[in-house]
């Protein structure tokens, strides 16, 4: 397959920008967008020369692969429509609506053989991606996720957890490939009908420990990680695109001929060069190519049901206390 046909299934805040990139990629013929807001539809249609069409079933007919960037109660119906069809499914997160759902999805999504990604978009993040690179061979410790916002009214038909947070559920995943033996949580709303501000930990059996943090009253942008590892402590702010990794030395420097110290130096700072790409077009890019290829996409069905997995047992836990191990792995996946 040198070039695939291409929908987009809802053009609002995420839906414009996929809209956006597919009209500028190479191997993909850009079909047709649909969405029920029949302004938005024909302001994307206009925007990027792409026929808006009448329903689902229209644009399915026409296309070889969708993005699904709706909000999330239609996500289950609509990818496995697709799966059905035999239809390629790039699907914002969080993956579903409820965990039964996923859980379904991904049964239906590793029978049938198509490429199925879920847009958790910090996995392309090259701050991320560099991250990953110096961590590579370092004994971590603990790790500390922050990703606040200010409120904005976006995205209120879900909680903080899995509005925020479950980016970097889905991060700590893929870099720990743990289950964690205890989660405790608490979190409080204020602007909305469900919580808008929560912070997790968890421990796990190789002695990490983990906090997250998410909010959405708050009245900065923050997106870091910071990492404490044998030897080093490293920050990574996502934003701003720095990597800072600290170190230790006791390196001392003398004069040459009387063997007097002339300092001594104590520890150092690298700052890692991160290149200047945009996620979002990183992880479109990715699908394609995997479309194209055959391969597997890095992120999954089943990565995006772990993650969900993990914002509702940090929910619970903000609702009930501690969540013990045992009960940890009662909710494992039965896929």
């Amino acid at each position: 397959m040198d070039k695939i046909r291409v929908g987009v299934i809802g053009v609002g805040r995420m839906g414009k920008h996929h809209c956006r990139i597919y009209s500028n990629l190479r191997h993909v013929d850009f079909i047709g967008v649909y969405d029920l807001d029949k302004n938005a539809l024909n302001e994307v249609s206009s925007k990027y020369d792409v026929p808006a069409v009448n329903s689902v079933d229209e644009l399915l007919g026409k296309v070889d692969a969708v993005s699904i960037t709706t909000p999330t109660p239609p996500h289950f119906d609509l990818a496995m429509r697709c799966i059905e069809k035999g239809i390629h499914v790039l699907i914002e997160k969080p993956i579903t609506e409820t965990l039964w759902q996923a859980e379904d999805l991904t049964r239906a999504v590793e029978a049938s053989g198509v490429t199925f990604q879920v847009g958790h978009i910090e996995r392309f993040n090259p701050t991320y991606c560099e991250l990953k690179n110096v961590l590579d061979h370092m004994d971590i410790l603990a790790v500390n996720f922050r990703r606040l916002s200010p409120f904005q009214g976006s995205n209120t038909d879900v909680d903080v957890v899995l509005d925020l947070m479950i980016h970097d559920l889905d991060l700590l995943l893929d870099l720990t490939r743990q289950e964690p033996k205890s989660i405790a949580a608490t979190g409080f709303n204020v602007h909305s009908d469900c919580l808008d501000h929560v912070s997790a930990q968890l421990d796990y059996d190789s002695n990490l420990l983990v906090t997250l943090t998410a909010s959405r009253i708050t009245e900065q942008k923050i997106r870091t990680i910071d990492v404490v590892a044998e030897g080093a402590y490293v920050e990574a702010d996502l934003f701003s695109k720095n990597i800072f990794v600290h170190r230790r030395s006791m390196g001392e420097y003398l004069y040459p001929n009387h063997g007097n110290v002339k300092y001594h130096q104590e520890s150092f700072v690298e700052k890692i060069l991160v290149p200047a790409v945009e996620p979002l077009f990183k992880e479109i890019e990715h699908f394609v190519s995997c479309v194209v290829t055959g391969r597997t996409p890095s992120v999954s069905s089943r990565d995006g049901m772990e993650a969900l997995r993990k914002a509702f047992l940090i929910r619970d836990a903000t609702a009930n206390g501690k969540v013990p191990f045992s009960e940890v792995e009662s909710l494992k996946s039965v896929v």
